[in-house]
C-alpha cells in the first residue's frame, strides 16, 4: 500500500473543541485511503486560519505534515482543498516547490493546471461572499438596525440581520452557479448538489451539498 500522511485542520477553537469538522475530514480520507489502496503512515492536526499566504509561518502542524511527508517520501492528503490553504499564492508555491499533496474530494490523479482553477476560483467567491455580507450589513444598518446595541432583544435581533444578510450573501453567490450548472441540462435538485461538490464549493455551513440544501439556496433566492 502506498503511504500517505493525513492533515486535518478546522478555522475555530469552537470546531477543534467539538471535533464535528475534523471528524467529517477524517472520515472522507479515511474512505479515499482504503478505496485508492493508500496508508496514512502520519496523522496532524491543526485550529487555524487558512488565510494568507504565509499559512507555514502560522500553522506548525501544516510544516510538521510536510517534513513527514517528505521523510516518508509520500504525498499529504487533506479532505478539501480549502483545508491546505485558503490562498491561491500558496497552493501555487506548494506546487511550484514540488510538495506533492492529493485532495480526496477531487481525485488522486487531479490535474495540477484544474488544482490550479479551483484555488482561484474558491478564493474568488469567498472575496465576493465578504463583500456581499459588507453590503447586506451596510444596508441593514441603514434600515436602523443597532448593529452595536447591548440590550439583550436588540442584539439577538441583530444576531438574525447578520445571519439573514449572510446567508442573503451566500445565496446570491451561489445561485448563478446554479443556473449555469442548470443550462447544461442538469435539472434534478440531486444532479444540482452532485455538480456544486464536484466545483470543490461547500453549503454555507462547510459540509457537502444536498438536495436540501440546494432547495434551501433556491428557496431564499427566489
Amino acid at each position: 500500500m502506498k503511504p500517505v500522511i493525513s492533515y486535518l485542520r478546522v478555522s475555530t477553537d469552537r470546531q477543534g473543541k467539538s471535533g464535528l469538522g475534523l471528524e467529517a475530514q477524517r472520515q472522507a480520507i479515511a474512505r479515499f485511503v482504503k478505496a485508492e489502496g493508500f496508508e496514512i503512515v502520519g496523522e496532524f492536526v491543526e485550529v487555524e486560519t487558512g488565510k494568507g499566504s504565509d499559512a507555514l509561518a502560522k500553522r506548525p502542524q501544516l510544516a510538521a505534515a510536510l517534513s513527514a511527508a517528505k521523510r516518508n517520501d509520500c504525498a499529504v492528503i487533506v479532505s478539501k482543498l480549502d483545508r491546505l490553504a485558503r490562498d491561491v499564492s500558496f497552493i501555487s508555491g506548494l506546487m511550484a516547490k514540488r510538495i506533492p499533496f492529493i485532495v480526496s474530494e477531487l481525485g488522486a490523479g487531479i490535474d495540477p493546471f484544474m488544482l490550479h482553477i479551483y484555488a482561484a476560483v474558491a478564493e474568488k467567491e469567498r472575496a465576493l461572499i465578504s463583500q456581499r455580507t459588507r453590503e447586506a450589513l451596510a444596508q441593514a444598518k441603514a434600515r436602523g438596525v443597532q448593529l452595536g446595541s447591548p440590550d439583550l432583544a436588540k442584539a439577538q435581533q441583530r444576531s438574525q440581520e447578520v445571519r439573514g444578510a449572510q446567508a442573503d450573501a451566500r445565496a446570491a453567490n451561489i445561485v448563478p452557479i446554479i443556473r449555469d450548472i442548470q443550462a447544461s441540462g442538469v435539472s434534478s435538485l440531486r444532479g444540482i448538489a452532485t455538480a456544486l461538490n464536484n466545483r470543490g464549493l461547500a453549503t454555507p455551513r462547510g459540509g457537502p451539498w444536498g438536495p436540501v440544501q440546494v432547495s434551501a439556496i433556491l428557496s431564499r433566492a427566489s
